[in-house]
Formats: structure tokens, C-alpha cells, sequence
């Protein structure tokens, strides 16, 4: 599994990315709401785009999308301001896979007056992705999950460990 981000050099490119995502969602490997979108206008402020509802044991992409990008744009303004609960939250989801240079590489990428779309790829191709998206150029910022590592993740943002049948 991997996590993609795509930056782009204007406010609305990742958006119309987005759109194509949703057209080629499975020749891509994505779940229709696995796909979000950050922008971040000329005075700095963001605003981010999802499409989700309620998926499979639970939990939601938009909560996942919440925390990640509370964790990349809002922890680093806020610091310790955010809480321990956040923090720890958080700290779970760095071990989840989400590296501090993946952090670091898409704050350096979003800044004023761009956007960038973010994508969960199940499939074990993200270059394929890449590929079917090239026409937006962009810049891409990937971070690839172990299995033992989504896990992790999904416990960071859902709170517990899923339960195997057995």
C-alpha cells in the first residue's frame, strides 16, 4: 500500500486530478473515497476536499484524511498546542508509516497558491498511478506501508486493531 502526494503549482490543478481519479478509480486500485485534495490559497489558508462515508469496520476515510492532514499542516503551527491526545494519535500514526520526511516533503510542497492531491493506493503499482495521471504533471511525494504498517495505521485512526476471522 502507499500513500501518494501530488503537488501542483496552482490552487486548482489537484482538484481536476481528482476528478480524473474518480473516472479511473479502478484501473488506479483506489477506493472511491481513498482520493483528497488540499489547497492552499495566496494567504496561506487551506482547504481541503473529501468525498467520504463510512467504510468497512467502521471507520472513515475522513477521519483518516482529518488526521493526516492535521498532523502535516496544523501540528507543526500549533506544536504542543494540539494536545496530548492529538499528539499521541499522531506520534501512532508516524509509526504507522507516515515518516517525518514524507511530512516534511509535502509541508515544502504545499505552499501558497498551490494544491496537491493525495491518494491510498491498495494496488501494488503507485507507478501506474503516476502514469495514468502524468497529464497534470505535479510533483509526486510517495510513502509505501508494509502490511504490519497499515495496520498500525488503521489502529492509529480507528483505535483498535482489527479482528481476523478464525
Amino acid at each position: 500500500m502507499a500513500v501518494l502526494a501530488i503537488g501542483y503549482p496552482d490552487e486548482g490543478t489537484a482538484a481536476r486530478a481528482a476528478e480524473d481519479v474518480r473516472h479511473l478509480r479502478s484501473d488506479l486500485g483506489v477506493e472511491p473515497d481513498a482520493v483528497a485534495v488540499i489547497a492552499r490559497n495566496a494567504q496561506g489558508e487551506y482547504r481541503a476536499t473529501t468525498s467520504h462515508h463510512a467504510v468497512e469496520e467502521g471507520g472513515s476515510w475522513g477521519m483518516f484524511w482529518g488526521l493526516l492532514f492535521g498532523l502535516l499542516f496544523f501540528a507543526p503551527v500549533f506544536g504542543s498546542g494540539v494536545g496530548l491526545d492529538l499528539g499521541g494519535v499522531f506520534a501512532k500514526i508516524e509509526r504507522g508509516g507516515i515518516n517525518r520526511a514524507f511530512q516534511q516533503q509535502v509541508r515544502d510542497m504545499v505552499t501558497p497558491g498551490t494544491s496537491a492531491l493525495f491518494l491510498f493506493i491498495s494496488a501494488n503499482d503507485p507507478d501506474r498511478a503516476v502514469a495514468l495521471l502524468s497529464n497534470f504533471g505535479g510533483h509526486v511525494v510517495e510513502v509505501s506501508l508494509s502490511d504490519q504498517q497499515e495496520t498500525r495505521l488503521q489502529h492509529a485512526v480507528h483505535g483498535s486493531l482489527p479482528t481476523t476471522a478464525g
